[in-house]
């Protein structure tokens, strides 16, 4: 009970310092790329929302295209009845075998938890799915987003907290994603068909139009550009992130996180994989 204790107090202190606010701004950043003026870029660049009803939702994309990168975009989802909505928040490379690191968060009755759903493409392959509860109210206020992707791993932060890691593990047969370039995407968007309890939840349409906030997008980054990266040859120029990994406090914080919140992990799920889960789930 003490250690959980600890862990605990220590999250919310991590979660407190996170909301220093970046410097992107949305203008320079991002196009909103569909929604017929449901997306909107307000305060001068500072901030930005999307809108869904029942004729549309909205969705946003990064002006850049990245090979390797850190992203962090503070949201404020969708309050209230958000049943049957999907916020997403990924990077993706484009064409027939893509690949893509993707944050959704599935919407729910008011006063249920947001499911918040997680994957990894590789070549235009998922089925690495994992999802989360979350210890605090995702609508009341922003909190931080963030997806590193660097070649030796993909982690999964909310507040700096990590929930989720996808190693490298290209040695023993694993693919990763490392030659496609990406852009950032957001979207919302109605999924009722499947987004709450598998879709027996479908979406009420007297509380549109939904609507989720962002603010400070901020990146750092391989630009990608005219078939080359920003990045030099020589790592020390590029920045910590390019070969971060995580510490011992980062590693307790992700075990207590998937313990206590975890709810679905394709890796456990002997059901759908009834030949043996996927290689990354049982090499070191």
């Amino acid at each position: 009970m003490a250690s959980f204790t600890k862990i605990r107090i220590s999250l919310l202190v991590l979660a407190a310092s996170v909301l220093v606010a970046f410097a992107g701004n949305f203008y320079q950043e991002v196009d909103i790329t569909w929604g017929d003026g449901r997306g909107k870029i307000l305060n001068n660049g500072e901030s930005l929302s999307l809108s869904l009803d029942k004729t549309s939702g909205s969705g946003l994309q990064s002006k850049k295209e990245y090979l390797f990168g850190k992203f962090d975009m503070q949201l404020k989802l969708v309050p209230g009845n958000s049943a049957g909505t999907v916020t997403t928040y990924y990077v993706k490379s484009p064409g027939t075998t893509w690949d893509e690191i993707d944050f959704e968060f599935l919407g729910n009755l008011s006063g249920d938890p947001y499911t918040v759903h997680t994957n990894v493409f590789t070549h235009g392959e998922g089925k690495r799915e994992q999802q989360f509860h979350l210890w605090f109210d995702p609508t009341k206020d922003f909190h931080t987003y963030s997806i590193l992707w660097n070649p030796r791993h993909i982690l999964f932060s909310i507040d700096r907290i990590p929930i989720r890691e996808f190693r490298n593990q290209e040695s023993k047969g694993v693919l990763f994603p490392k030659n496609q370039p990406m852009r950032m995407y957001s979207t919302l968007w109605n999924a009722d068909e499947w987004a709450t309890r598998g879709g027996l939840v479908k979406t009420d349409w007297s509380q549109a139009p939904f609507t989720a906030s962002y603010k400070s997008y901020n990146t750092e980054a391989c630009i990608w550009s005219s078939g080359a990266s920003s990045c030099s040859s020589s790592q020390s120029s590029n920045g910590a992130w390019l070969t971060q990994e995580m510490d011992l406090a980062s590693q307790e914080r992700l075990r207590w996180v998937q313990k206590n919140y975890m709810i679905y992990n394709y890796c456990t799920d002997f059901k759908r994989f009834p030949q043996g889960v996927p290689a990354e789930c049982t090499t070191a």
